[in-house]
């Protein structure tokens, strides 16, 4: 049976960032009751009283489900180290027999190159390689052969190594991306391991991003 309370929580459920801000207590129960009335009414097919829709707000704000729990900021508050990489290029080539002899001849060819980023993913019809930018010449010439899809440039990376258990535990990675895009940041790739994770952006988005994830081990 449809109630007010179970129409409140399936609205907030779909709103993300409204139920990420009910947690925190920045927002006005009385005046997101009287904004949102007109959709549990409608979802209820009569009247709701908006001291009701307000109360309903009140248990969810205090829901452990809509809180951030106190594992995951345990798990931010160990974050291990923050490495900051730029001048980063990210190639994206199209899927090919020939992709991975490829990339196993470059492999060979920077064996022993010193400080420089490689890092590389793959999917069904795609792969990316993102190297500094100072390997560009290097991958043109050995992939020339296999088909370029997108090349893009300036790129900054920032890995983030997280605590073994990470993996248990839901609602970590939504909690770090939902700060960055608070503030705007917008992620170009993700590549992640069972303990790291690196984003890429846009070089002139880095400083924010760091900021960003360096304030979640405060919190």
């Amino acid at each position: 049976m449809k109630t007010i309370a179970s129409e409140v929580t399936n609205y907030i459920k779909k709103k993300p960032f409204l139920s990420s801000a009910l947690s925190q207590g920045i927002i006005n129960l009385t005046s997101l009751a009287r904004q949102i009335q007109p959709q549990i009414e409608n979802a209820l097919k009569k009247p709701a009283k908006s001291g009701a829709i307000v109360m309903a707000l009140k248990r969810i704000s205090e829901n452990h489900e809509f809180l951030s729990t106190h594992k995951i900021v345990r798990v931010l508050k160990n974050m291990g180290d923050i490495t900051v990489r730029s001048s980063l290029v990210d190639y994206c080539y199209k899927i090919s027999e020939t992709l991975l002899p490829t990339q196993a001849k470059f492999l060979n060819q920077i064996d022993l190159t010193k400080n420089i980023f490689y890092t590389t993913s793959r999917g069904v019809g795609e792969s990316n390689i993102i190297v500094s930018q100072q390997l560009s010449a290097i991958i043109e010439s050995i992939f020339k052969h296999e088909v370029c899809i997108e090349k893009t440039n300036d790129l900054s990376a920032i890995s983030i190594k997280l605590p073994t258990e990470n993996v248990t535990i839901p609602g970590i990675y939504y909690f770090i991306f939902q700060r960055l895009s608070w503030e705007g940041v917008n992620i170009n790739e993700v590549i992640s391991t069972s303990n790291e994770f690196t984003i890429l952006m846009n070089e002139e988005s880095v400083n924010t991003a760091f900021q960003v994830i360096k304030d979640l081990k405060n919190l």
